[in-house]
């Protein structure tokens, strides 16, 4: 069997995360994959989508069609399958205003595709109106990128972390009042940021990890308090909470807001705690501080 895999971006984390990591499991299990990056140019792209026909099925990552890429892939595509883990519906630069633009080509996409893959139960539903043939998918990941078994620390500092990326840096800076209390009141503390840009704090000392693949589960691993915030609106609710599995793939125990699948990946009170206002972070984190064992039973139980 041949599967065609189409994105707009291979590198995005998103990709990395949801289609990549499974590929050689698909080959494996005797699926051929190519992946092809759309093309610009109305010749280029038709003849692009034209080679459809030569495989099996064509999965779509996330992309919301235009009309001509949705007229050619129905002509050619022999069975299209639509995978996506976003709330692509809406705008992340203003989620509580109803993008047109979004939601025609997120419900065009949906429309073609022969099944739709969803990552989570919120973004199932803004599909089934649209197709018959929905089901939920979460995100998931490889445990043995993450070696806890080689925890190491050589200093007594209780080091949080927060992993992502620039277009998600500002869900951290929403609880930065958050970190400068915690900063004031706790010396021995520290801040990891694992991601392609930083923030810097007054009161507490920031370690800036470049992301890289080969290192960040060891770099999480040799951290102890993991932090998922994300503000509530309509996009962030589509959130898959990918760093919350890798925090407690790592051993981590996890505060998180109490948004996306966050509720579904966190047991609240066993692999960590989900806060709603700036006085449960700052209490929850500053108890975790506080309370070696409690991390580590926590982070085993993650």
């Amino acid at each position: 069997m041949k599967l065609l895999i189409l994105t707009n971006n291979p590198d995005r984390p998103s990709f990395r995360q949801r289609i990549r990591a499974y590929i050689p499991a698909l080959e494996a299990g005797g699926i051929d994959c190519e992946v092809g990056v759309f093309p610009s140019g109305l010749l280029a792209r038709r003849n692009f989508l034209k080679r459809s026909a030569d495989f099996d099925g064509v999965l779509l990552h996330k992309k919301g069609v235009n009309p001509l890429d949705a007229h050619w892939l129905c002509k050619y595509s022999n069975r299209i399958i639509y995978n996506y883990d976003d709330a692509v519906m809406y705008s992340d630069r203003e989620p509580d205003r109803n993008s047109r633009t979004h939601l025609i080509r997120f419900r065009r996409s949906v429309k073609l595709a022969d099944m739709v893959i969803a990552g989570s139960s919120y973004l199932a539903e803004h599909a089934k109106g649209f197709n018959s043939n929905v089901i939920v998918l979460p995100i998931g990941l490889k445990v043995s990128d993450y070696k806890i078994q080689n925890r190491q620390k050589n200093d007594r500092l209780t080091r949080l972390v927060w992993v992502g990326s620039k277009s998600t840096l500002g869900y951290l800076d929403d609880i930065r009042p958050v970190l400068e209390r915690v900063g004031e009141s706790c010396n021995n503390v520290i801040l990891r940021i694992i991601a392609d840009d930083f923030i810097d704090l007054e009161n507490m000392k920031v370690e800036k990890c470049p992301w890289e693949k080969n290192t960040r589960g060891m770099k999480l691993a040799s951290c102890d308090i993991g932090l998922a915030p994300l503000p509530d609106n309509r996009f962030t609710k589509g959130k898959c909470s990918f760093k919350v599995l890798e925090y407690s793939a790592a051993g981590l125990p996890v505060v998180a807001s109490p948004i996306g699948t966050n509720t579904d990946f966190i047991r609240e009170n066993i692999t960590g705690f989900l806060v709603s206002d700036m006085d449960g972070w700052f209490n929850r984190i500053k108890q975790l501080i506080e309370d070696k064992s409690l991390r580590e039973r926590m982070g085993r139980n993650g």
